[in-house]
């Protein structure tokens, strides 16, 4: 009896295959890029490309001896907050616009300024507006492209379209939904509202899927592509969800007390509540998770990313080499700083950001404390949104790392000491396809989610580390010169201007 987890990212494609009687895995995955050679802000990919990967994961898994035939569920983890359009005949109008996509921020002011201001938008959905919710996307269209807006008869989040390209329904769930901009958290629904503050002449909600439970399945796989697979008729694929809801499945994070730290090209963290837990400010995300509770998250967008331009267009080294050079190197950079904006930054909201060095001089010009400093940079940011979480009720116990960073030792060690709470990676470092598998198996049989999680997850004791209490202080107060910065540059409108120039000069 296999299940199968499909975790459909920004840079690749995985599946994962368990055998849920045996405990083994297998996985694949394909390696893909975004469209190039677009404006700045502007984040695109093609669905085909998401399409032609998963059936280059399934042709390598059939290499790999995996039986294919005895699959009984699928689930699908797809990148949160993407926006794909397809016409009356169900054809990809245009490239999905994807979370990262920061072009949007003019439509994020005007569907505000529609609601009548952020409080009573927030009032309506339980989250603010940033960039990367996929509302102002659709308004993006409707402004620059109002021919292929006119085509529009559906509107899907990534992982609705895999499940639309799997079973041929068009169907919906409250945790990927939740960060729409257009679902309100509270009473699991689309809100007429919002979407009439994206275009007030049309009823978008007839473009939208149908809400389903998180326990529901989608549908059962085409029987088309069971051919094509070499899998039962029978399969059945699960509601799926955002790759964060995936990733809390699929770390063990669904009771209260666990936070999830995802280190990736973004950053997340986020926690289980029984209970919505709105942030006034809009900070932290108010999102459902994909099990029934709710999933307070916040979201950096630099965190990998941010670490490989410094590894790859200053270091120039290989990865251990380059974790090697930062475990040698000084908690705290000696006071080498980064702001890591790169492009622009979600938490806080600095659409404009560019990334920015402070304390910069002889001693600290060497590429490893600004290795050191780049890592440092992208964790506070990270601690930025766990100090918010705090503040709204959460009381962290213990952090569960996933993402490529969490494979790094230095760097489970410095979250550990500025996060002040111990840290420790899922044996099965899978993530979101894990718990995409999870979650089809729950589909399936039923019972409940928080017993299937118990049962079959186990952690690495080898990747625990217990904060430092010499390394808090000095961390401590860096992170205080840090917040300070990041603010006092946000606050100055240096970011606004400083992006006036780039794009001159672009």
């Amino acid at each position: 009896m296999i299940f199968l987890g499909i975790d459909c990212g920004t840079q690749s494609l995985r599946v994962v295959a368990w055998d849920a009687e045996r405990g083994a895995l297998d996985s694949a995955s394909t390696n893909y890029g975004l469209i190039e050679n677009l404006p700045p802000g502007h984040k695109e990919q093609h669905p085909s490309t998401w399409i032609k990967a998963l059936d280059e994961c399934l042709r390598v898994l059939r290499q790999q001896n995996v039986d294919l035939k005895a699959v009984r569920g699928m689930g699908v983890s797809g990148q949160q907050h993407g926006l794909v359009v397809l016409d009356s005949n169900h054809e990809v109008i245009r490239p999905a616009k994807l979370w990262c996509d920061t072009s949007t921020e003019s439509q994020c002011r005007h569907i505000l300024e529609s609601a009548g201001g952020l409080e009573v938008y927030m009032q309506e959905i339980g989250n603010g507006l940033p960039p990367g919710f996929t509302a102002s996307k659709i308004s993006w269209i409707k402004e620059n492209e109002p021919s292929r807006y006119k085509q529009i008869r559906f509107m899907l989040l990534p992982h609705d379209y895999l499940n639309f390209y799997l079973t041929g329904e068009m169907v919906a769930e409250p945790g990927d939904a939740s960060g729409t901009g257009y679902f309100k958290v509270r009473e699991r629904q689309w809100s007429r509202s919002a979407l009439s503050w994206i275009d007030p002449d049309h009823d978008l909600k007839e473009c939208l899927p149908r809400l389903i439970q998180s326990a529901e399945p989608a549908g059962q796989l085409r029987l088309s592509l069971a051919k094509q697979w070499g899998m039962s008729s029978e399969v059945v694929v699960s509601s799926g969800g955002g790759d964060n809801m995936m990733g809390a499945i699929g770390s063990g994070n669904v009771s209260s007390g666990t936070v999830t730290v995802s280190l990736g090209t973004s950053g997340t963290l986020y926690s289980y509540s029984d209970s919505p837990v709105i942030d006034p400010a809009g900070e932290i995300a108010a999102f459902c998770d994909s099990t029934g509770g709710w999933l307070p998250l916040g979201c950096t967008m630099n965190v990998t990313v941010a670490t490989e331009m410094i590894r790859s267009g200053f270091v120039s080294t290989e990865l251990q080499a380059f974790n090697e050079m930062i475990e040698q190197t000084s908690p705290g950079a000696e006071g080498l700083v980064l702001l890591p904006y790169l492009e622009g930054e979600r938490m806080p909201n600095v659409a404009h950001g560019t990334g920015i060095v402070l304390g910069l001089r002889p001693k600290t010009a060497s590429p490893a404390h600004l290795a050191r400093a780049a890592m440092e940079g992208v964790t506070m940011g990270l601690y930025y949104g766990l100090e918010r979480l705090t503040e709204l009720g959460i009381s962290p116990t213990e952090i569960r790392l996933i993402g490529g960073g969490s494979k790094s030792r230095v760097w489970r060690q410095i979250v550990a000491d500025i996060f002040g709470v111990s840290v420790v990676c899922p044996e099965n470092q899978e993530g979101p396809a894990f718990g995409a598998a999870l979650q089809a198996r729950w589909c399936c049989e039923g019972g409940q989610i928080k017993d299937l999680v118990s049962a079959h997850l186990s952690l690495d004791e080898r990747t625990r580390h217990q904060p430092k209490p010499e390394r808090q202080a000095v961390y401590g107060e860096l992170y205080q010169l840090y917040k300070k910065f990041s603010q006092t540059l946000i606050n100055s409108e240096v970011f606004d201007a400083h992006r006036s120039f780039i794009e001159r000069e672009d």
